[in-house]
């Protein structure tokens, strides 16, 4: 099905954990998404549905926060599977009750903190990790999307493990706050790319940063000659580098949101990155619905990224 769609830029969904607060889902941020499929998996499904609706071609599964080192703190690591499996069906469910084809990702995240390369750890630690929960999602869905990657190694970690269930995979990673289109790490996506060296990777996009990191990013990313490229920002303000979610210090809990990225500013962007050649667009953190149906307008409206 992805073959079928590169006539246009693929359009994916909006952010989940931010949308689940703001619908009233209030679940401990170091579990935020298991735990809200353990207390409102409704409302999980209806955002998916929601997303559907205003047009995206690709749904992500809502695994990205289900890591077996924050299930075992606060005592349910048994359920392991059961969620990755419930997270699976929820997007499925959703997409049969909205009647619309789309393609549905499943998410794997970073495992010791998003936007932390320093805590990533060593590379056949994290990948036996992954690998337990790519084959657990594989099965239910259409692509996996290594998302939020921070460093080279994180990244070569998870498309390893992903490459082996026979999956398409893409590869999307977080870039550094200085807005200099490299990835949290410092490394520049060029090596980036060739730690994928070998993989069966067919998409290089940049996620979670701020939205004129991505727009430094596409050329670099078009350089990687993937058959698809893009973005997905967040509307976080800068995210401090010793950032946790621990609550030991002032620079943990829940991160703030920018003003100025309202859909039609954030449209704007996504502009700027459909000019430069992106053929995968969409939100992560902090976008919500309305962000993802003004892109869809701005995609029917004629932006291409084709010559």
């Amino acid at each position: 099905m992805l073959e079928q769609l590169k006539n246009k830029p693929i359009l994916l969904d909006g952010g989940m954990g931010r949308e689940l607060r703001f619908r009233g889902v209030d679940v401990p941020e170091t579990i935020w998404s298991a735990g809200a499929l353990i207390t409102a998996p409704d409302v999980v499904r209806q955002i998916h549905m929601d997303y559907i609706a205003v047009g995206a071609d690709m749904i992500t599964i809502n695994s990205y926060g289900i890591i077996r080192k924050d299930l075992s703190n606060v005592g349910i690591a048994d359920r392991f599977g059961e969620l990755n499996n419930l997270a699976c069906h929820l997007a499925l469910e959703a997409r049969e009750r909205s009647h619309r084809n789309v393609l549905i990702a499943g998410s794997l995240p970073p495992l010791r903190g998003s936007f932390r390369p320093d805590l990533v750890g060593p590379i056949d630690e994290i990948e036996s990790l992954y690998q337990e929960q790519a084959d657990l999602l594989a099965p239910h869905v259409d692509l996996l999307l290594c998302e939020t990657m921070s460093s080279a190694i994180e990244g070569r970690a998870a498309a390893r493990a992903a490459c082996r269930t026979g999956k398409p995979v893409w590869v999307a990673w977080t870039l550094h706050e200085d807005r200099s289109g490299h990835l949290r790490s410092g490394e520049p996506i060029a090596e980036a790319v060739a730690a994928l060296e070998g993989l069966a990777v067919s998409g290089f996009l940049a996620n979670c940063c701020a939205p004129e990191s991505i727009t430094q990013a596409i050329p670099q990313l078009a350089v990687a000659e993937g058959d698809w490229i893009g973005g997905y920002a967040n509307t976080f303000n800068p995210i401090p580098s010793d950032w946790t979610l621990d609550g030991d210090k002032d620079t943990d809990g829940l991160l703030s949101l920018r003003e100025d990225l309202n859909p039609e500013r954030y449209a704007d962007h996504v502009a700027n990155w459909l000019s430069a050649g992106a053929t995968v667009v969409g939100g992560c953190c902090g976008t919500r619905p309305a962000h993802i149906e003004k892109i869809r307008a701005l995609i029917d409206g004629g932006i291409s990224n084709r010559p």
